[in-house]
């Protein structure tokens, strides 16, 4: 079990979008990965919803282990073929926080250490000031300010180097390129 959470070697630097459901996170890491024509890592758990959905399942704490499992064989997968660097739309602290906000604070014991474990360069955190879009997979708009709080929580707590993403997509991407610039001169 340990090994399927562990992140594996890369060079990379990776950056997370990290935050509640529809603040634009896989728009920005598709855009992100565009203007640096580099790799991104897509969020495992909605694929896996989508596969649950079509047979009208949904999400239970039995389901938490697998997309994290499913996230971090995503990400190892794609840090290998990431030359400089790497765009993550979620990782396992992403994972953590929506287990324990939707399962009564339950987060399985490997979880909780590989999300304070495996490392990334920085993390986007997207505010809630756009307007939330239902897809038939998101199911909390109106918890936007509760979920906000406990993913800025969850970065401020365990100490992780994060930025707040504000405004429309260019403004978001104005923001994250200008970060993003710095870790990249400042690791060569």
């Amino acid at each position: 079990m340990e090994e399927k959470l562990k992140q594996q070697p890369s060079n990379c630097i990776k950056v997370v979008l990290f935050g509640p459901e529809s603040t634009g996170k896989t728009i920005l890491a598709k855009a992100l990965s565009a203007h640096y024509n580099t790799l991104w890592v897509p969020e495992y758990s909605r694929l896996y919803a989508e596969e649950k959905a079509k047979n009208k399942e949904v999400l239970t704490k039995k389901d938490v282990l697998p997309i994290a499992e499913g996230q971090m064989l995503l990400e190892n997968k794609m840090s290998k073929k990431a030359k400089d660097l790497l765009i993550c739309d979620t990782d396992l602290l992403e994972t953590k926080v929506y287990s324990e906000t939707y399962y009564d604070n339950y987060c399985p014991k490997d979880l909780h250490k590989f999300a304070l474990e495996n490392y990334y360069n920085l993390y986007f955190l997207t505010n809630i000031d756009i307007p939330w879009q239902a897809d038939g997979i998101r199911d909390k708009p109106n918890d936007r300010d509760n979920m906000f709080q406990a993913f800025k929580s969850a970065l401020i707590t365990f100490n992780k180097p994060f930025v707040l993403l504000n405004g429309n997509l260019q403004e978001r991407l104005s923001i994250a390129t200008k970060h993003i610039d710095e870790l990249l001169k400042n690791s060569v």
